[in-house]
């Protein structure tokens, strides 16, 4: 997309209307709060309904396979947006990719709300992954298609939107946590999940044409008519080549449960090494632009370290809170989904302090290098800290539920250095060309971290519960000072981008 492309989109949305930002934020900020309320709603009680017996409304899998499925997932999830941000620079732009995507993940959930065999289970899975693929790295692209790439306002834009994310998190695993494992009725939660995801469809559909402008239209790298015809017949290929080989492969136990693991783990490291690797040789991509990919580099590896630890709390962490928590507590009974709550709880409180920070620091703010740094230190000592518990009561014991409160929020603040800095610094260093790409791959760093976790959850016992911790948070400390130590020579990389 040209400096004069950009220019015209910017023009074209009306930029007061929504807290002092473009109108069209407030079309994101709900339709991104309905999405996340669908899909953090499911994913709080999705490892439950694995690992929980048949008797308990669960599928009764093997607990530790459980969690390597539940990993697998996620990576899936957030490794499916190369799909989504190719077809959004190539065939029908952004806004487009959002409500298809939408569309797919409402029916994935409604595959699950449907009481029925193990089929549902990965039928919804495989419209989940798809729907979340196109949805959630386009609606991002869209928010700073809105600002120009001099516009003050554009970091504290992303902030207000990540808060919509997290508004929406927060709510979902209470309501749909309580119904799912309080009333033993997964598939409810499942419908309600469902229904969170048509009325972000309904806000997107009902308010963009006012708001958004030209922001999402435009297809930045658009295919040819000779290439739209070698791709299609490539995608009918490919689709009977995976159909012929699971025919084959599925029935005789060749591709098992752990062989898919297997592979998708080695995808999740080797697909953004390929499209790191695709970006920079590109004749699209200017010298500045390659500049900028090289410090792009250590912030990705910084953020698969970070993601590595902060989704566990879906995987380890909610096993933790099931089965090592005292859930009886205060009085009350807690349902070990509302802990899932925690940590968009403390960012929707925290991210205005952090932003009233940023801003009266001023010239003395941390650079993006640095403010990942901090992000790895933080989600370490969230680590450190939940083995205290088994080093001074051991790992029989229950644990308060007050120690899990506080590595949630240990791991919080440093979410909140390296999360919404990260999809700012993505739009600003992402090559014209691959816009919508990069912000893939931003979300594949979370999906190399899943794919990482998906073999390091195999690890996790209540007799290595102290080693596991103190290894993993140990890594994320020494990472953070490394990053620290080499922040001023990837500013300079960054060629003015601040």
């Amino acid at each position: 997309m040209s400096q004069l492309n950009r220019q015209k989109i910017v023009e074209s949305v009306p930029q007061k209307g929504f807290f002092g930002h473009p109108k069209g934020l407030f079309t994101l900020f709900f339709t991104e709060f309905w999405e996340r309320f669908s899909y953090y709603g499911m994913r709080a009680i999705l490892v439950y309904y694995m690992y929980y017996s048949v008797t308990k409304g669960g599928l009764g899998m093997d607990q530790t396979l459980a969690l390597s499925i539940m990993s697998i997932y996620g990576s899936l999830v957030y490794m499916s947006g190369i799909i989504g941000g190719w077809f959004a620079d190539r065939i029908f732009g952004t806004s487009k990719a959002v409500f298809y995507g939408g569309i797919l993940i409402m029916l994935g959930h409604i595959a699950l709300a449907i009481p029925g065999s193990i089929a549902f289970f990965f039928v919804s899975m495989v419209l989940i992954v798809l729907g979340t693929g196109l949805l959630k790295p386009n609606v991002s692209t869209v928010v700073g298609e809105m600002y120009s790439e001099k516009d003050t306002r554009r970091d504290a834009g992303f902030s207000i939107f990540y808060m919509g994310i997290n508004l929406g998190a927060f709510i979902s695993p209470l309501i749909v946590g309580s119904k799912a494992i309080m009333n033993t009725s997964f598939h409810l939660g499942f419908g309600i999940a469902a229904v969170g995801m048509f009325l972000g469809l309904v806000v997107f559909m009902a308010t963009k044409k006012k708001s958004l402008g030209l922001a999402g239209t435009a297809v930045s790298n658009p295919l040819s008519s000779a290439e739209k015809k070698k791709v299609f017949t490539y995608f009918i290929i490919a689709i009977l080549i995976i159909a012929i080989i699971c025919f084959f492969t599925i029935p005789n136990g060749i591709l098992t449960f752990e062989g898919f693991i297997n592979l998708v783990s080695i995808l999740g490291i080797l697909i953004p090494t390929i499209y790191f690797i695709r970006m920079y040789r590109s004749p699209k991509t200017s010298s500045d632009e390659r500049s900028r990919l090289i410090a792009y580099i250590p912030l990705f590896i910084a953020a698969v370290m970070f993601w590595a630890i902060q989704e566990q709390g879906s995987t380890i962490l909610a096993n933790y809170a099931d089965t090592r928590t005292q859930l009886d507590f205060a009085g009350i009974h807690i349902s070990p989904a509302w802990f899932q709550s925690l940590n968009p709880l403390f960012i929707i409180t925290l991210a205005p302090i952090f932003a009233l920070i940023w801003m009266k620091l001023g010239k003395r703010e941390p650079s993006i290098p640095q403010k990942f740094s901090l992000g790895l230190l933080f989600a370490g000592l969230s680590f450190i800290v939940i083995l205290l518990p088994a080093y001074f009561g051991g790992t029989d014991s229950m644990v308060n539920p007050l120690w899990l409160v506080l590595s949630y929020l240990i791991c919080v603040l440093g979410e909140l250095c390296l999360s919404p800095v990260g999809l700012s610094a993505t739009t600003k260093l992402a090559p014209a060309a691959f816009s919508a790409q990069t912000m893939s791959l931003w979300f594949l760093a979370s999906a190399a971290a899943q794919a990482l976790n998906a073999q390091v959850v195999k690890f996790y016992t209540p007799e290595t519960e102290m080693a596991y911790f103190g290894v993993i948070g140990g890594a994320s400390i020494v990472l953070g000072i490394i990053l620290m130590i080499i922040a001023p020579k990837i500013q300079r990389l960054m060629k003015g981008i601040r």
